[in-house]
């Protein structure tokens, strides 16, 4: 199956902090991976610099081939039109409406869309998360879920191949969790994506994800499908499905 990102020996620190250890990983075309790991373990930094919104120190990252070290700043704006990014809070406009919001994105990198266009993309991705009823709706009058659906929504409106989500279902209660993993089973289902899941939450990672990473001191420690990990008789890998 076709890798559209390929990571080899990447490195990350801070200072003095060593926050990635030498991180290889293979996202194939169709697959989720979640990726597991304690609080400060460099789950988030991983997916900030498959994006480049931060620079490795050394290592190699190639996304849909093509080697981040060897684009310059229009070549990896037009990369990242490819590579959907939810942020943990939505990260959604507060003076804008939910309308304006999934409109941003589309008016800043196609131009070419006119009004007609705009609002029938708009219409779809709002359908897609069920949420077509709030079209008109301000961030603030949205709860925690319906934030993270419009987050979505403003992902997928680009139609990315590829989409990182960054604690897709934290401070969420279990009920709109489940929602949030069974959308992103539909998501993939529909427009065949291929995404990284980075997570704390087990249900998430045993509902979305075909393989599953765990990384510990900066490394990639273990890896396989949920019931391999759970079943493991590593007491550093069972003690995350305790």
């Amino acid at each position: 199956m076709e890798k559209v990102i390929e990571i080899r020996n990447l490195n990350k620190s801070f200072g003095d902090l060593e926050v990635l250890k030498g991180i290889n990983l293979d996202l194939r075309r169709g697959e989720n991976i979640a990726v597991l790991g304690g609080s400060g373990s460099g789950k988030s930094v991983l997916i900030k610099c498959i994006v480049g919104l931060i620079k490795p120190d050394t290592g190699e990252i190639k996304v849909l081939n093509q080697n981040l070290n060897d684009l310059d700043k229009n070549q990896l704006d037009e990369l990242r039109q490819k590579v959907g990014y939810l942020f943990q809070g939505g990260a959604l406009y507060d003076s804008m409406t939910v309308r304006e919001n999934l409109e941003f994105p589309v008016r800043r990198t196609q131009t070419s869309n006119n009004k007609a266009e705009v609002d029938e993309m708009v219409h779809e991705v709002l359908e897609s998360v069920g949420l077509l009823g709030a079209i008109d709706k301000m961030p603030a009058e949205l709860s925690g879920g319906m934030k993270k659906r419009v987050g979505l929504a403003r992902t997928l409106i680009l139609k990315p191949e590829i989409i990182l989500y960054d604690e897709p279902t934290t401070g969420l209660d279990p009920v709109t969790s489940g929602e949030i993993s069974d959308l992103i089973l539909k998501v993939q289902e529909k427009y065949n994506t291929s995404s990284i899941i980075i997570t704390h939450d087990m249900k998430c990672a045993k509902q979305t994800a075909n393989l599953l990473k765990l990384i510990v001191e900066g490394k990639f420690y273990a890896e396989g499908t949920f019931e391999e990990l759970r079943t493991s008789e590593d007491n550093k890998v069972n003690a995350y499905f305790k």
